[in-house]
């Protein structure tokens, strides 16, 4: 490895510093950056880096360290927004439903919800002005990860779960739960977890409207690797360090080559 001696400007012809960029990125102090490049734990467009002078485009170039992907456009926002019920998936609603600018009042950067959530589901919702991400992680073939959990009429058997993850047809094709499980039964009602990648428009409530337990309450709990822990109903979060690096490594190592504005449809 060599060790550039030049004591020049951090910027240059050829970008920035690594170390500078990191650093202000929050990473860890440009020494201990340095430690991580001698130590092979950085990676730029998927390559390790392997010389302590290396320049980057940080507006152009990927960096992840051990693998996560860092956050270095720090004018990207990430908020997670637990959204309550009777409030529509849009920024501007033109029958004058509550919609979420109301949420998004108190960031100075225009955010924009990724994917939606059906008026009546309540839940996970991720508000962001990363255009390039929130198109691909709602982009159809995508196939990120949800988490829902619903209250149904009836009670839920076993046999009604194994069903859920076997699969079976509905009107717009074949549909199958990546995992489905009851969590609770009584009083004529059910409460069932399932978890699946389809982005289909309303998809939870018709699949359990189909094995014939219609669903009366649902939240989403979990998208890919963000949950939504203990936020309530109605309030909003910054994502933390390691939640932006999880979604931004997420949609750089599975994002479809057909991603583009204009596809981000899912909905539940």
């Amino acid at each position: 490895m060599t060790h550039s001696t030049s004591s020049g400007t951090d910027a240059g012809p050829e970008g920035v510093r690594l170390q500078k960029v990191l650093a202000a990125a929050g990473v860890a102090s440009r020494r201990v950056v340095e430690n991580y490049i001698v130590e092979g734990r950085i990676r730029v467009n998927g390559e390790v880096v392997e010389e302590l002078g290396r320049r980057i485009d940080p507006e152009n170039d990927l960096v992840d360290v051990d693998g996560t992907a860092i956050q270095l456009d720090v004018s990207k926002r990430y908020v997670m927004l637990n959204k309550p019920t009777g409030v529509v998936s849009t920024m501007k609603d033109e029958n004058g439903r509550p919609d979420l600018r109301r949420f998004t009042k108190e960031y100075e950067e225009r955010l924009y919800n990724v994917g939606r959530l059906d008026a009546e589901t309540s839940g996970l919702l991720i508000l962001t002005n990363d255009g390039e991400l929130a198109h691909v992680l709602a982009h159809p073939s995508f196939g990120v990860t949800k988490v829902y959990i619903a209250k149904v009429e009836g009670t839920v058997t076993a046999q009604t779960i194994a069903k859920l993850t076997t699969g079976f047809d509905l009107d717009d094709g074949f549909i199958q739960a990546d995992k489905a499980r009851l969590l609770d039964a009584s009083r004529g009602a059910s409460l069932v977890e399932l978890t699946l990648h389809s982005g289909r428009n309303r998809i939870v409530r018709r699949m359990l409207a189909e094995v014939g337990h219609p669903v009366t309450e649902l939240v989403r709990r979990q998208f890919g690797p963000l949950h939504l822990g203990t936020l309530p109903a109605g309030k909003s979060r910054e994502l933390t360090k390691i939640e932006r690096g999880a979604l931004l490594t997420l949609a750089r190592h599975d994002a479809p080559a057909d991603a583009t504005p204009g596809d981000a449809q899912e909905t539940e």
